[in-house]
């Protein structure tokens, strides 16, 4: 069964206490950061931590993503040379300010020639990543998913938070990850005391067309995944539909079902983690 992708909570590698801490609190991930959250002299104590904790507990995993530094740094260099040398074999690799399908695809005949099924994330988050993200998505049947970085992206527009930009950065993604057949993950939230916020941001990147949402405090996830679960009303309807379409040109609940409308009905029991089968 494929690992759901509503929420995943970033924790600083160096703090592996908190890494039980994402199952505990219901995220469908845990995002182990060894690129924003680690200061640059931390960098290899935080590395070895990460994968010594992860070997160590190979045996009940949780599924986890290892966010490494920037392949187009020494210590991203290192997170990938020091993986494919250890036993750790992460569900996914996040790697950072992607920017050309190369990224992905150098470190996919990495991961193939030691005979890894790690799978790829992909994070969009400058200007020229956004350019490129069409030909991103299609860079390696590995690659999974995108995942937004807002802050990043909007530093390199020099455009606000809550700018048009942005938007259409977003549409943009999901667009491309449409194309692709593959996930699309927005960035987190980042003022952790504003909730109502984070559930209005959920809701309307659920709305676009994200699959999920990263977080970065486990009280951010029961609203995401919320947000991003169909409600029992919604998934009851989505049945019907597949009911009718198989009848051919119908009605439930005064709309009509054709094939488009039982495209999205099928989406959201997907999202429900459920079978669409009639």
């Amino acid at each position: 069964m494929s690992v759901r992708l509503r929420s995943a909570l970033f924790t600083p590698a160096t703090h592996p206490e908190r890494f039980a801490k994402a199952e505990e609190v219901g995220a469908d991930l845990l995002i182990i950061d060894l690129e924003d959250a680690i200061a640059p002299k931390d960098k290899k104590s935080a590395r070895a931590t990460a994968f010594t904790t992860l070997n160590a507990v190979k045996e009940t995993p949780f599924p986890c993503i290892i966010r490494i530094n920037g392949l187009d740094t020494s210590a991203g260099l290192c997170d990938v040379l020091e993986l494919l040398a250890s036993p750790v074999q992460p569900e996914y690799l996040l790697l950072p300010k992607t920017e050309s399908a190369a990224h992905l695809q150098i470190v996919d005949r990495l991961l193939s020639e030691k005979g890894l099924s790690t799978k790829l994330i992909g994070l969009i988050e400058s200007a020229v990543g956004l350019k490129a993200v069409s030909d991103i998505a299609h860079a390696t049947p590995r690659l999974t998913a995108l995942m937004f970085g807002a802050a990043d992206l909007a530093a390199d527009l020099g455009c606000g938070p809550f700018a048009a930009n942005l938007t259409f950065a977003r549409v943009s993604l999901v667009s491309a990850c449409a194309t692709a057949a593959i996930a699309a993950i927005d960035s987190p939230f980042f003022d952790i005391r504003d909730l109502s916020g984070l559930e209005r941001a959920a809701l309307q990147a659920a709305d676009m067309g994200f699959a999920g949402k990263a977080a970065i405090h486990p009280s951010q996830i029961a609203a995401i995944n919320q947000a991003f679960t169909p409600t029992a009303d919604e998934i009851a309807a989505a049945r019907a539909i597949l009911i009718e379409n198989c009848r051919g040109v119908g009605q439930v609940n005064g709309v009509m079902v054709d094939e488009a409308v039982a495209r999205q009905a099928r989406r959201v029991l997907a999202r429900a983690g459920q079978s669409a089968e009639v």
